[in-house]
């Protein structure tokens, strides 16, 4: 029965708009630990110290909460269908083009949770939906689940589609057929997203120090600017995909379908005088319940006139 629920589930999520969907059990992930505490070590992690706290459950998700068995995981590619000009203009990360991930996930495992209980008959209280929003290791449960393996920039890649894929998670207290075709690492001999990082953040395969990257620097990173030449930014003002967009695996991306998640036209119509003449209302036109709220007008702001030729 388990095996049939598993392969109902994965029919039922890709039926709902997911572009793929593995199963793992719910265990400690020991090696994983490992690395995270090495990178932390070395203080890879600049200001983001909520990574420092609650570890112990970040590792072993039994910890955070209680009578889980089984975690089913996800896919969401956001390759968005129209890209933003980039002459006389600068750049966001295609990830924050549409609305909030966040809620677009959570709704459709909220979906996908009522599915299985009616396929159950059951109501599982405890059964909790995660997306960037908890102490979990999306991509480590990604590659547990079979779904794709850990470039040398860090990005989850499916091997035929891309790296351009948020994650979600559905923790269920009950026991799953799971996925054992875990993938390890083939990028092979390939160095390009460790050369083309413009900020050198990408230290060595595997090892990015968050504290150069542009994507921190642009979006969790507060206050003034480090002493850094704003050239290397390639006007990028919320996030950066210089590392995803020269990977060869994103020959393979292909555009979402996911209607939410297409760039709003106003931000199609930007050029660099307007981000210069952007207000807190325009902001709110263009971003409004999008993943760059996180930043902020304020943040962004900030970047903006940091970039501006003087």
């Amino acid at each position: 029965m388990n095996n049939m629920l598993s392969d109902k589930i994965k029919s039922k999520a890709l039926d709902l708009g997911f572009s793929a969907c593995g199963i793992c059990r719910a265990e400690a992930l020991t090696q994983e630990a490992v690395f995270v505490e090495q990178w932390l070590s070395c203080h890879a992690n600049a200001e983001m110290h909520y990574l420092e706290n609650n570890k112990e459950k970040r590792y072993d998700p039994r910890l955070l909460i209680e009578g889980i068995q089984s975690i089913v995981t996800v896919l969401l590619n956001y390759f968005p269908k129209t890209i933003m000009e980039h002459e006389d203009n600068y750049r966001i990360a295609k990830y924050a083009y549409g609305k909030d991930y966040h809620y677009i996930i959570k709704d459709k495992l909220r979906q996908l949770l009522s599915f299985i209980e009616k396929e159950t008959n059951c109501h599982y209280p405890e059964a909790r939906a995660f997306t960037d929003s908890a102490p979990v290791l999306d991509r480590a449960w990604a590659v547990k689940a079979g779904l794709g393996f850990i470039g040398k920039n860090t990005n989850l890649i499916v091997p035929k589609g891309g790296s351009y894929y948020f994650i979600g998670h559905l923790m269920l207290p009950i026991i799953l057929e799971t996925d054992n075709a875990v993938m390890t690492n083939r990028c092979g001999n390939c160095d390009k997203c460790l050369k083309a990082c413009p900020t050198h953040a990408i230290e060595s395969p595997f090892h990015l120090n968050a504290s150069k990257c542009i994507s921190y620097l642009t979006i969790e990173h507060k206050g003034d600017f480090p002493d850094i030449n704003r050239n290397v930014f390639n006007d990028y003002i919320l996030g950066c995909d210089i590392c995803q967009d020269v990977c060869p695996y994103n020959k393979f991306a292909v555009p979402t379908d996911e209607p939410m998640l297409q760039p709003h036209e106003n931000l199609l119509k930007m050029r660099k005088k307007d981000w210069h003449d952007l207000d807190n209302d325009g902001f709110n036109a263009i971003f409004k319940n999008s993943a760059a709220e996180r930043t902020g007008f304020k943040g962004l702001k900030r970047n903006i006139d940091f970039l501006k030729n003087e």
